[in-house]
């Protein structure tokens, strides 16, 4: 298995905090590969690091073949990446930003004329191009902003939230596009508060606490460490009232309907308060990467602030 990105023993500290402990990944040529964690476990330093921004204390990491400390200008070329919010001009209209940076990128005015009218196909902005980007939704901000960070064709995209504020729909749309650059060979490594957009996109998902790896596999192994089904109880207006997990057998759901008929008499007997409509329901559903997200992160999902990912 040849390794687009592969990182060992990474560590960073800022000040007194100690963002990375020691973190390994294994990124797959061509597969889309998701960190996930809370606020301040090390996302945006890992990236900011091996797009060559920030530099490790300690540890290796390589992106394409090329280490980041040693050859940062090898990585540059080969590397892309989309922040988290749109970086394009506003004035320009979606080609004039595309040709510009294909210019500033080096191609000659009739290959950056060429690259923009292909770019603006690719993301579906042809009927925007004369537009001023001003005048954009942000999911077709977004879209552009991804298009002008493969002016120039890369191995290895980076992708650092890249649908935060978005809504449903323009997310959706920008999966889609993720997805296609990722059936093309394309090696995506994106972080995301998006639980569902990590399920959707992903091929390998690994979870960041503490600085290290907690967790990683695809999303269905993540979502099996959890056990089997989770039965609910909700009240009539589909107020969730108690959850709870369990190893998916007979009897394990058996114990949890018992547990949950018990909390459910509790409520309308007046011994718990349940707000003012009576529990009514019960229903059971798979495990979600939000129930594996907090298993393993615990309560302390606010433990570092994040700012001291943005340095």
């Amino acid at each position: 298995m040849q390794l687009a990105i592969d990182v060992r023993g990474l560590r960073k500290r800022f000040g007194r905090t100690e963002v990375l402990a020691g973190l390994d990944l294994a990124v797959p040529q061509g597969s889309v590969f998701a960190l996930l964690g809370p606020n301040g476990a090390g996302k945006t330093t890992t990236i900011n690091i091996l797009t060559t921004l920030v530099a490790p204390d300690d540890g290796t990491a390589s992106v394409a073949g090329f280490d980041v400390a040693r050859a940062p200008g090898d990585v540059q070329q080969r590397i892309a990446l989309t922040g988290q919010s749109a970086a394009v001009d506003e004035v320009l209209t979606a080609t004039e930003n595309l040709v510009m940076m294909g210019r500033l990128s080096g191609l000659s005015r009739r290959a950056a004329a060429s690259r923009a009218a292909e770019l603006v196909r690719r993301f579906d902005l042809v009927e925007a191009a004369g537009r001023r980007v001003g005048t954009y939704s942000g999911g077709m901000r977004r879209r552009l902003d991804l298009a002008l960070s493969l002016v120039v064709d890369v191995p290895v995209l980076f992708l650092d939230e890249p649908t935060t504020g978005l809504d449903t729909r323009s997310r959706q749309e920008l999966w889609a596009v993720i997805r296609t650059l990722a059936d093309a060979g394309t090696t995506i490594f994106l972080t995301t508060q998006y639980l569902e957009e990590a399920d959707r996109l992903a091929d390998r998902i690994a979870v960041l606490d503490r600085g290290r790896v907690a967790a990683e596999g695809t999303a269905d192994e993540l979502k099996a460490r959890i056990g089997g089904e989770v039965v609910e109880l909700r009240d009539a207006d589909g107020v969730l009232l108690r959850e709870i997990p369990t190893d998916g057998s007979v009897h394990g759901l058996r114990a949890a309907v018992d547990e949950l008929d018990r909390f459910s008499a509790d409520v309308l007997a007046g011994a718990r308060p349940a707000g003012p409509t009576a529990a009514v329901q019960v229903s059971i559903r798979r495990p979600s990467l939000d129930d594996v997200f907090l298993a393993i992160t615990g309560d302390h999902v606010a433990s570092a602030p994040e700012l001291v990912e943005s340095k």
